[in-house]
Formats: C-alpha cells, sequence, structure tokens
C-alpha cells in the first residue's frame, strides 16, 4: 500500500508539473530612445525587468527592427510578451511594428490552443487598442502623474485577472490611490462602448476619470489571454522619483499580484528555445542596467 501511494504521489507531482511550465521566459519591447548615442538606439526600463523576475520569470529584450522571421523565431521560443509604457509612436514605429507582428502571432497560436499571453502597459495597451481596432482612437485626459484608485466595473473576484488578488487588496484598490498613471492619451469608456472591434474584444475590469472624462483603466480579452492596464503595476515596487507614485504596502502587494498573474499566465505556455547557449544569447542576463542621471525618468535603464 505504501508503495502504491509512493508511485501515486510521483505520477501525480509529474502530471502537475507537465501542465505547468515553472521556468518561463518573457519577451519584452524595446523601443526607440528619443535621443540615440552610440550603442543605445533602444531601451527598457529596469522596473518591468524586475518586476517579471520577482514573480519567478525571465526575460529576454525583444529588439526593434528584426526580420519577420526572426520575431516569429523568438516568439517560439518565450512564453509570452509584455509592451512596457513609454514614448513610442503607436502608429509607426519600431516598437509598433514588433507589437503587430507579436499580436498577430499570438491571436493565430491562441486559436489553435497555443496558450500565449500578452500584456499592455500605458503605452503598451494603448497599443493593443490600435492594433485590435486598427485605428489610433485615444483621447486627451489630465492624467500626466496621479494616483488613482479602481473603478470595478465587474465583480473583480469573477475575472482573470483579478480573483486571485486577496479580498482586502481589493478593497484597497477600489478605496485608495494604489495605481500610478503616467499617460496624456485614454481610450474613453465612451470610444470603448462604441467601436465594435474594442467593445467585442476586451472585457472592461475597471474605469477611472480625471475629473471631466471617464476612460478605461483595466482589461482582458474575452476568448484571449490578452490583457491591458493604462495604470503602471511596475512602478510601485521600483520607481522612486516621481511623488505620485504609491508605496505603500497594498501598492507593493499590487505589483506583485499584477506581475505573479501575468507570469502564471506565462506558466501555461511551452514554448523554448532550440538550445540551452541559444537561451543564454538571447536572456537580458547579459546586459546592464544604467543607473540613470537625477533628471531622468526611470532609476535604471536598460540600452540597446
Amino acid at each position: 500500500m505504501i508503495l502504491l501511494f509512493e508511485l501515486s504521489l510521483t505520477c501525480l507531482l509529474f502530471y502537475s508539473s507537465a501542465k505547468r511550465n515553472d521556468r518561463p521566459i518573457i519577451g519584452v519591447l524595446t523601443q526607440e530612445v528619443w535621443a540615440p548615442k552610440p550603442n543605445q538606439s533602444a531601451y527598457i526600463a529596469a522596473s518591468y525587468v524586475k518586476t517579471l523576475e520577482a514573480a519567478g520569470a525571465r526575460v529576454v529584450p525583444v529588439m526593434i527592427d528584426q526580420t519577420p522571421e526572426e520575431y516569429k523565431k523568438l516568439f517560439n521560443s518565450i512564453n509570452g510578451v509584455l509592451y512596457p509604457g513609454g514614448g513610442a509612436n503607436i502608429t509607426s514605429s519600431g516598437y509598433q511594428r514588433a507589437a503587430k507582428i507579436f499580436y498577430e502571432l499570438a491571436i493565430e497560436a491562441n486559436k489553435r490552443g497555443d496558450y500565449f499571453p500578452v500584456w499592455g502597459t500605458c503605452l503598451g495597451y494603448e497599443q493593443l487598442t490600435v492594433l485590435t481596432s486598427g485605428m489610433n482612437l485615444l483621447s486627451l485626459t489630465n492624467t500626466s502623474g496621479v494616483a488613482l484608485p479602481l473603478n470595478f466595473i465587474h465583480e473583480a473576484k469573477d475575472t482573470r485577472m483579478f480573483k486571485g488578488f486577496p479580498a482586502e487588496l481589493l478593497d484597497d484598490l477600489a478605496s485608495e490611490p494604489l495605481t500610478a498613471n503616467s499617460h496624456k492619451w485614454s481610450i474613453t469608456v465612451l470610444t470603448h462602448n462604441t467601436n465594435k472591434d474594442l467593445n467585442n474584444f476586451y472585457k472592461v475590469l475597471s474605469t477611472n476619470t480625471d475629473g471631466k472624462t471617464e476612460f478605461v483603466s483595466t482589461v482582458e480579452a474575452y476568448d484571449y489571454p490578452i490583457y491591458g492596464t493604462q495604470w503602471h503595476p511596475e512602478k510601485n515596487a521600483f520607481e522612486w522619483r516621481k511623488a505620485f507614485i504609491p508605496h505603500s504596502p497594498s501598492a507593493i502587494k499590487t505589483s506583485f499580484y499584477a506581475t505573479d498573474f501575468f507570469v502564471n499566465e506565462a506558466k501555461k505556455s511551452f514554448h523554448r528555445f532550440e538550445s540551452e547557449e541559444e537561451e543564454r544569447k538571447a536572456l537580458i542576463y547579459n546586459y546592464s542596467p544604467v543607473y540613470v542621471e537625477p533628471n531622468g525618468y526611470f532609476e535604471q535603464i536598460y540600452y540597446f
């Protein structure tokens, strides 16, 4: 009986691990530098990398201006992709081009049962709305530096993104300014609700207002593991230069639970590099973050 129990336990553990990839690698899009220098034509804010690593993932930078074949090979090697915030052009840039290719590959893969999650933060969410609707539907809002509570549209515990959050944290998110907003453009609730492509593709989980305009702040796709936040989960724990960024215990937990959710989504993907050598060469460990000058927006940046 003891032997049978041990064999059953071994089989159960093997089955569980076979259904989950505990070594996820997530691609983070780079974007153009405003004033390029030698060997500094693209960048990733280090806070995105730190947040993903803290949640148990490794990171590969997705370089701009690669060929479609190179992007497809990388897509088949990683387990998810994150479109970060920033200032890139979302209708014509290296950032936009890479985002479009990965978005289309993700849609195709998920349709055939090959799980692959996509997350867009701030500019990344705005980019997703352009890719989904085929148009730039953004409106100006007064939200370039403010922390806000979330106005949940649905019961948060019934959504994929928020169902793993502790109940007390959801209460805090609804009542305290825990989400850092650093954007001039937003998708208004009216625009979302009246645009068929957006309304049919994304479920609005939360909204916010700048006092005049109500805008969408959190979404998840109905039929795909595609997620977007107009706010910045990565800033609470790792960015210190702007006074509006919250650092309370609940704010730090928000960073962790949001990223933990996405990393667990990536664990459902079983893409892998063709060799360990290829994997090692791709990882962001091959680069070192730079401590930015005092007037910089981020604490640290990876340059490429």
